[in-house]
């Protein structure tokens, strides 16, 4: 006897580079007019394959309340998940012992310093498009802006964070979800 389990994987994880493609974050202000049209189709095509996901629901919770992850996750990009959160009152705490990864191998290293300037200068620039201005890896940027973030973070006083704040239900996460702009796309 043969049992056979099908297993129907979320659109995030058949196809990850659609959810990880770093347009997806880009300011339409930035773009021209075929770039926002393209723009447009690939969030929209992306957005009704995350909407008809089983598990959105689990999924927005988990990005917006536990972790502050990457990319396009539960129909909303990092800046939207940052504004649900706002209007929530709450902040996710990142990790400090995450791994970065092997270093940059030839052409030089990258400074810090060169790094936060060139986000300084290009606010609105992608880290793929600020990776191409200091000819580095688009990783490489995120490194340096992930430390940035969290020495930012631990130079600021934070509440204990084994004490249990009050994080917001399920349905809180949804109505602010639904007061989002782009939920209602696709």
């Amino acid at each position: 006897m043969t049992i056979v389990v099908d297993t129907i994987l979320p659109p995030c994880a058949d196809s990850p580079e659609a959810f990880l493609d770093e347009s997806l974050q880009a300011t339409v202000t930035t773009l021209n007019a075929a770039e926002r049209e393209r723009l447009k189709a690939t969030k929209a095509a992306v957005h009704r394959q995350c909407a008809g996901c089983p598990l959105l629901v689990d999924c927005l919770y988990r990005a917006v309340v536990e972790v502050d992850v990457s990319g396009y996750a539960a129909c909303t990009t990092e800046s939207e998940r940052a504004l649900i959160r706002e209007s929530l009152g709450i902040e996710v705490v990142r990790s400090t012992l995450t791994p970065y990864g092997a270093p940059r191998v030839g052409g030089g290293p990258v400074s810090h310093e060169a790094v936060l300037t060139s986000r300084q200068a290009y606010p609105k620039d992608t880290c793929q498009q600020l990776a191409e201005r200091l000819g580095c890896s688009t990783s490489t940027i995120k490194r340096h802006l992930r430390r940035d973030r969290e020495q930012r973070e631990a130079d600021a006083v934070r509440p204990d964070p084994t004490v249990v704040a009050n994080l917001p239900t399920i349905d809180e996460v949804l109505d602010a979800f639904d007061a989002l702009e782009t939920s209602q796309v696709a």
